[in-house]
């Protein structure tokens, strides 16, 4: 593997800012990493200082005219936000942790502690940016020879390596998923002995690790390491509790998480929408909470599209996701169905402009998942499921051309409603509007300001007399 050019512009005017200083500068960690690895990444750079990280960041900052030094006193780090990067100046040292906290204790020591004290072997490649050994490599732990092989190792004892911060557990599998990395034999058994670690370690940090995971090009990667090694289980307990396969006599049902990875990696393929994927990771939360079993039919989950929508409003708040995110989730999961239903019981006006309806802007998103969820082993099955699900799209497209449906709204509003009929506000507005809103989608009348507002008149004397009885 030949080693990069490491000279540009910026390091050499933070190595003179060392040499002024009389301390030693070294760029280290995923940029040095990336650089062998042929992979763009200029965003975020960390710089270890053998001495006062922050002093140095704020001599650093005057040097680049850059406004602000982020400082974090306990850690001994800062940063600095220039000109569309993230420069992290950490002043070299060693850890010490307690079981309960992945916060360390420190204190300041040598390049080579601090190499030592890095999660793993390609992150614990250091370059130097002084002027008298400018781009000389430091590589303690042969984290270039990992590199090359494709190997996740960490530089001390793994199982203390992950019991003193777990969270390295996320990041062996995210470094593993990204890289197309092979864990070696000792790391994976030190990362599955201290899986039951990560409870310790806050939601937001391991929510933002399996973003990552999920992100990736193949996302099944890591969710079939963290299936192995027991982080599922932790993590993800409604995910692992989607494994197995069902069996009553000779019926035999597919196992849903294997199911569910490959829907998840046939999404990868068509969408790097991040919320798409998360919906594919759910959207068959439910099936073992109505699993069922009816010897006519065989296996059934009755109504997990709706349950699974109720369950990952739950599953949402405690991944802390926005709640636009879990909105669009449930949304995913409740309708995932529908298409295909549609597909195969027949395609009128009226079922499409309900889906239209309901799917609004994200009618494209849902189409996609149920593309997506067409796992079968069969070709001529995959074939023609994919020529129906073209069919409703054609479809769709000729119903919102006619009737203008995409995030419909009725074309009478409630004011009007109240204003017309002399009502106040309350549920006879709702009940004259939602009746407007089923005549259109039914196709009876529509979907325009005047028709609409015809049929009200027709409609109001009887829904009127109605609320009187």
């Amino acid at each position: 593997m030949r080693k990069p050019d490491f000279r540009n512009k910026l390091f050499q005017q933070l190595g003179h800012v060392a040499d002024e200083m009389g301390v030693y500068l070294y760029v280290v960690g995923g940029y040095v990493r990336d650089r062998f690895l042929n992979r763009k990444n200029d965003k975020d750079i960390d710089l270890v200082v053998v001495g006062d990280g922050p002093v140095f960041a704020e001599r650093a900052a005057d040097q680049l005219g850059a406004e602000k030094v982020t400082i974090y006193k306990r850690f001994g780090t800062a940063m600095i936000y220039h000109r569309g990067r993230t420069l992290e100046f950490v002043g070299a040292r060693k850890e010490s942790y307690r079981g309960d906290s992945r916060k360390p204790d420190v204190e300041r020591a040598s390049l080579a502690d601090d190499l030592r004290r890095r999660d793993f072997t390609i992150n614990a490649i250091a370059v130097a940016l002084n002027r008298e050994n400018y781009g000389q490599l430091v590589d303690p732990f042969d984290g270039r020879s990992d590199l090359e092989a494709g190997i996740i190792r960490t530089p001390l004892d793994p199982q203390k390596t992950f019991y003193d911060d777990p969270l390295r557990i996320m990041r062996a599998v995210r470094f593993s998923s990204q890289l197309h990395f092979h864990i070696d034999a000792r790391t994976g058994a030190g990362l599955k002995s201290e899986a039951h670690r990560l409870s310790i370690i806050s939601q937001e940090r391991i929510t933002d690790e399996l973003k990552k995971i999920l992100a990736c090009p193949k996302p099944s990667v890591g969710f079939h390491l963290m299936h192995e090694t027991g982080i599922l289980d932790v993590i993800l307990p409604e995910i692992a509790n989607l494994r197995g396969v069902d069996r009553v006599g000779t019926h035999r049902h597919k196992d849903v998480f294997l199911h569910t990875i490959k829907v998840l990696d046939n999404l990868a393929r068509m969408s790097d929408k991040l919320k798409l994927r998360i919906a594919a990771l759910y959207h068959d939360v439910a099936k073992p909470a109505t699993k069922a079993y009816d010897p006519h039919v065989g296996w059934t989950f009755h109504g997990h599209e709706e349950i699974g929508a109720r369950l990952f409003q739950k599953i949402g708040r405690r991944l802390r996701l926005s709640n636009e995110t879990i909105l669009y989730v449930m949304k995913m999961i409740r309708l995932h169905l529908r298409p295909i239903h549609l597909a195969e019981e027949g395609v009128t006006d009226s079922a499409i402009r309900r889906l239209i309806y309901n799917a609004g802007d994200d009618i494209d998103d849902l189409i996609t998942l149920c593309r997506a969820d067409i796992t079968s082993g069969n070709p001529q099955r995959v074939k023609k499921h994919l020529a129906n699900f073209d069919y409703i799209v054609q479809r769709i497209g000729e119903v919102e051309e006619k009737d203008r449906l995409r995030n419909f709204q009725p074309p009478v509003r409630g004011d009007e409603i109240m204003q017309v009929l002399g009502l106040p506000q309350g549920p006879l507005v709702g009940k004259i509007k939602n009746a407007i809103e089923e005549a259109i989608l039914n196709g009876d009348i529509a979907n325009q300001h005047e028709a609409a507002f015809d049929y009200m008149m027709r409609i109001k004397d009887k829904l009127l007399g109605d609320s009187k009885s």
